[in-house]
């Protein structure tokens, strides 16, 4: 076997083999001198937002490596060590695991072991099949179903004494978008990694290092890290930490301090985080609108976009997955009523194989959360080799999209931890408001004391907002109403289809209900065959200039036996025969509503959640980020 491929000539295979449904795992590795698996399983908790069906730790204890690993929660792997005996020992890896080559069972649990070699893997490594035919065929046998197991045989086939030889040797066969935490049974002091495309970092603390797939897992030890790039491999002991290329060439490296602290991850106070991040969106919006409002007028200027800038582009086209997708979505409506600039929205891994036309004049703008998104960050490397300008808004710093991209706005949300995003939303589609206010005043379409009186508004939406979430017992009940229903509609026009949008979303993913959203004209076109006796339908009627037409829609449905509930202005006078429940909103302004409008959503879905018994933060199935296909 002889697989001359670097990683650098992998981006393309990187993306364009994988599957949607491959989601985000956790690693973490330790070297110090506190107790191992008490700072892997601390760390790994700190992960499973990221979703998990499987968890493990290795460890060296009394020089050897001893792995404890199970099916299920990390409460079930703590137990079975209860049982079985807990490790003990100063350096270990550790992983939690999201199925995807084999099912979730303590044997395809990881860490996996080859031999002299451990590790623990995240991603996929698209030509395990290949690899794997080309080892039994030398006499290596496996027992589980895994591709990581066959990484794991790989490098100890190739183990010639020297890590970072077999390691760097080893990565040009594989194929995929991975990370690896590796540990060695012959340098019981060291853990190594390498990262190709997933995400890793490398904690520095005092006398102590660590890697992580992100900072909440180190950040109650240390706030500085690397950030591995493409090819790097890490080597962590005593003496700290080295970094080296694909090569095997030390390389010098920026340390990072990450800007928030061990409160900033925690609950504090609240049931759980998601109802903590929905009530942290005031003080989030504020965080990533003031640095960027000057003498009442937005400026970009240090995210790269200028007037003369924005003058160029003449259609934009923005790119998401998911929650980031319906933020472009308002972004859209926003931007073509101010500026007139001709907006598509486009999921991202639909972009990529539809040979979209994009090419010089255009902008693309991708929306991630965590930056590493992989339909985003290929759908941006794609518009950039057609000869677009590309605009990412992203929450993490260092992450692959913020490097890449041309232009670059950092959103300040801080850590989300729930699966289900919110505040990351609110401060994306502020960044929309903010992007289509200075795009609308550079090319002309309102004046300074329009483009004013438009960012005044926006930053009064967080007060605005805070007297909702004062005033949350009605979402309460509404939720109550909700948990016996099999299905429901989300219905609006415009910027409140939009919303709807998101609503529906928020709904199906942590209730297990299933809902649709669809714009309220359309329902006549076939999906008001759906409804049925006492069936749920979600409306919402903020846009003045469309609420007439919205309400007519809403006397459809309730016609053929919907139970309606209305989220629009408490001022607004409706028909008592047409709704069941109405959630009323303060008097704002139409174009900002969807700010206003998405927190009575976001928050009944939360209660219909809780009210169900469900695992609001960890809903079955998710995981917090998508880094493969």
């Amino acid at each position: 076997m002889h697989m001359k491929r670097l990683c650098t000539g992998l981006v393309r295979s990187c993306h364009e083999n994988e599957s949607e449904a491959q989601k985000m795992c956790g690693i973490v590795g330790y070297v110090g001198k506190r107790d191992c698996t008490e700072v892997l399983l601390n760390g790994l908790g700190k992960l499973e937002y990221r979703g998990y069906d499987s968890a493990g730790i290795a460890v060296f204890q009394d020089g050897k490596i001893t792995v404890a690993k199970s099916k299920g929660r990390l409460k079930d792997l703590e137990e079975k060590m209860e049982r079985e005996g807990r490790p003990f020992g100063h350096v270990g890896i550790g992983h939690t695991r999201w199925a995807t080559h084999g099912e979730p069972s303590d044997v395809n649990a990881h860490p996996h072991s080859g031999g002299r070699v451990t590790i623990v893997h995240n991603g996929i490594i698209e030509n395990y099949k290949e690899l794997k035919d080309f080892l039994a065929g030398k006499g290596v046998t496996f027992t589980s179903d895994t591709d990581t197991e066959v990484v794991a045989k790989l490098l100890d086939y190739r183990y010639n004494g020297s890590p970072i030889q077999t390691i760097s040797e080893t990565v040009r066969d594989l194929e995929g978008s991975y990370s690896l935490g590796i540990i060695f049974a012959d340098h019981p002091e060291q853990v190594y990694a390498v990262r190709c495309e997933s995400p890793l970092i490398v904690g520095v603390g005092k006398g102590e290092s660590f890697i992580a797939s992100d900072v909440p897992a180190i950040i109650e030890y240390t706030r500085d890290y690397y950030l591995l790039e493409h090819e790097e491999i890490a080597v962590l002991d005593d003496n700290g930490v080295q970094i080296f290329d694909a090569f095997g060439q030390p390389v010098k490296k920026e340390l990072k301090t990450a800007d928030w602290d061990v409160e900033a991850i925690g609950k504090g106070g609240y049931a759980h985080f998601m109802l903590k991040e929905i009530h942290e969106q005031p003080n989030a919006i504020r965080n990533t609108i003031l640095p960027r409002i000057q003498d009442g007028l937005p400026n970009l200027e240090e995210c790269g976009i200028t007037p003369e800038v924005l003058r160029e582009f003449r259609h934009i086209q923005v790119v998401a997955c998911g929650t980031a997708m319906h933020a472009g979505t308002v972004g859209k409506y926003v931007i073509e009523k101010l500026a007139r600039v001709p907006v598509t929205v486009d999921i991202a891994s639909e972009f990529r194989y539809r040979e979209p036309l994009v090419g010089e004049g255009d902008l693309v703008i991708i929306i991630s959360q965590s930056g590493e998104t992989a339909d985003s960050l290929a759908a941006l490397r794609l518009a950039k080799s057609l000869g677009a300008k590309t605009l990412a808004i992203v929450n993490a710093m260092g992450s692959s999209i913020a490097r890449e991209a041309d232009m670059l706005i950092y959103t300040h949300a801080g850590p989300e931890i729930a699966v289900a995003s919110t505040k990351a939303y609110m401060v994306q589609i502020a960044v929309m408001y903010l992007f289509a206010f200075e795009l609308a005043l550079a090319v002309g379409n309102i004046d300074e004391t329009e483009c004013r009186r438009l960012v005044k508004l926006l930053q009064e939406t967080p007060e605005v907002i805070t007297g909702i979430l004062e005033h949350k017992e009605q979402t309460q009940y509404i939720a109550s109403s909700l948990i016996t229903a099999d299905s429901l509609l989300y219905i609006g026009r415009g910027l409140d289809y939009a919303l709807s949008m998101e609503g529906s979303l928020k709904l199906k993913e942590i209730s297990y209900i299933h809902s649709e959203s669809y714009a309220a004209g359309e329902l006549k076109h076939g999906t008001i065959s759906l409804i049925t006796e006492n069936m749920p339908v979600i409306a919402v009627a903020t846009q003045k200039a469309l609420r007439e037409k919205t309400i007519s829609n809403i006397k459809e449905v309730k016609a053929r036996g919907a139970r309606v509930i209305l989220v629009c202005r408490e001022s607004d006078n409706v028909d008592p025969d047409a709704v069941d429940l109405k959630f009323g909103l303060p008097e704002f302004d139409d174009l900002l509503m969807p700010m206003i409008a998405v927190v009575p959503l976001q928050l009944i879905a939360y209660y219909t959640s809780v009210l169900k018994g469900n695992d609001v933060d960890k809903p079955r199935n998710l995981a917090k980020s998508v880094t493969v296909e």
